[in-house]
């Protein structure tokens, strides 16, 4: 039995290639472990809303040289920032039409449910509006409704080009009633400067040409009066509202076109607490997306799987590297003599 011992000793101590096998095969089994070690990590928690208004039909963006609606350019953008998002955030979609904003489903892990998350959003598209109503600050409000109600709290990202439709009087905006930065998030605009036709479509989403002046309310229907009590009469507004300066972006007798309305999205992203940022084909969207103000430090268990099964990887070609080196003589050096690979 001493003699047995001795010489499985010594036949081991002579041969390496058992101790590289041995350690690759230890290495392999303990991948299959996924053995962990908690680590802090900083985490995303999102709600994204996306308009899907006619206006953001409008071909006024750019992907790979070819025009393509706002829409598309919204979803191009956060498809990207999916991939970019550590394994442990979680986002989830919803969409704004008419006057409130709905959730299509909560937040879940991006990294496990990558596929699924892709192709619902490749599913969001105009024919989810049933209305040609677009009452941006109303939507923008339910939005942030949404994700203080949630029990995780998500922070809010709104995607819209800011068209009020139809336009709204500076003197019966939409007040917000909730708190300040209560709800973390950002308001994006997305859209050009200058203004272009809005495509008009069927509920099936064939298109139909484009909205003309006379099909479009060019003005707050508050301005214009309502009926009173007395046959025949109009209730007007007593003037104060002449004194009120114009909403940014307000283009009456021109609500027709559509543009992004940048400065009035700015001032919804002051009173609410969200930060503006402005949809462009820098990478500074997916930034935004994941900066640390939006992050919350989380600690989590970081798989070393990876690395066992790299490691077995390199042991095994460790084993049989003396095998490689003869094969690369055999086969280059006689070639680097003459000065030819072959």
């Amino acid at each position: 039995m001493k003699r047995l011992v001795s010489a499985l000793r010594r036949s081991w101590r002579n041969d390496k290639d058992r101790w590289l096998l041995a350690a690759a095969a230890l290495s392999l089994a303990a991948s299959l472990l996924h053995p962990g070690w908690p680590m802090r990590q900083a985490l995303f928690d999102q709600i994204v809303i996306l308009d899907v208004t006619q206006s953001m039909n409008v071909e006024d963006q750019q992907l790979d040289g070819k025009p393509v609606s706002r829409l598309l350019h919204a979803k191009h953008a956060l498809r990207q920032a999916l991939v970019e998002m550590p394994c442990g955030s979680r986002i989830g979609w919803g969409i704004f039409t008419e006057y409130r904003s709905f959730l299509l489903f909560a937040p879940v892990e991006v990294c496990a449910n990558l596929n699924e998350l892709r192709s619902t959003l490749d599913r969001i598209d105009g024919r989810m509006a049933w209305t040609g109503n677009s009452e941006i600050a109303k939507g923008l409000y339910s939005g942030i409704g949404i994700a203080r109600q949630l029990p995780e709290a998500p922070s809010l990202l709104f995607i819209t080009d800011g068209q009020e439709a139809p336009p709204i009087n500076p003197q019966h905006r939409p007040p917000f009633s909730g708190k300040q930065g209560e709800v973390q998030g950002l308001l994006v605009g997305v859209g050009d400067l200058k203004a272009s036709r809005i495509p008009k479509t069927d509920p099936l989403g064939r298109p139909l040409g484009f909205w003309a002046a006379d099909e479009v309310a060019q003005v707050d229907p508050r301005s214009q009066g309502r009926g009173a009590s007395v046959g025949g009469e109009k209730l007007v507004e007593d003037g104060s509202d002449a004194q009120q300066p114009a909403l940014p972006g307000a283009t009456p007798g021109s609500e027709h076109l559509s543009s992004l309305r940048e400065a009035y999205l700015q001032i919804l992203a002051s009173e609410t607490g969200l930060r503006y940022v402005r949809l462009q084909a820098d990478g500074s969207f997916v930034s935004a997306m994941t900066s640390p103000a939006l992050s919350r430090p989380v600690v989590a268990q970081a798989d070393f799987a990876p690395a066992f099964a790299g490691l077995a990887f390199l042991l095994l070609l460790a084993r049989h590297a003396s095998q490689l080196r003869e094969v690369w003589r055999r086969r280059f050096k006689p070639s680097l003599r003459t000065g030819r690979i072959t």
